[in-house]
């Protein structure tokens, strides 16, 4: 069992950055892949970034690009979100999910979900 915990989110004015940390428990966390969704008031749950478990591969939605970068610290027991040039487009709240079984892409391939973290872009 894995338990995810979200941080880091807030308001900013667009342009600005936010680091978003994802804290877990349990010691084969290190053993997951993991990933980042985000979900607008409205709007359905939508995948943002991913990671494997060695973080030698990354996966980006086409609209974060450029602008957000996935990491992930195993001795830590956590992933990271670092999201620059932050447009209005962007505000949701962000969930952290891990255990991927399938596609990064896909909301139903993560077994474990954090209860999310609400990021706020002023313009």
């Amino acid at each position: 069992q894995v338990h995810l915990v979200e941080s880091g989110g807030g308001l900013v004015q667009a342009g600005g950055s936010l680091r978003l940390s994802c804290a877990a428990s349990g010691r084969t966390f290190g053993t997951y892949a993991s990933g980042w969704f985000r979900q607008a008031p409205g709007k359905e749950r939508e995948f943002v970034a991913a990671i494997n478990r060695s973080a030698t591969r990354t996966y980006y939605a086409d609209s974060v690009k450029g602008r957000f970068t996935i990491s992930r610290d195993n001795a830590k027991n956590a992933v990271y979100l670092q999201m620059n040039s932050l447009k209005p487009e962007d505000m949701a709240v962000y969930y952290c999910a891990a255990d991927v079984s399938g596609s990064y892409y896909q909301v139903p391939a993560y077994r474990y979900w954090g209860q999310g973290t609400q990021v706020t872009v002023s313009s």
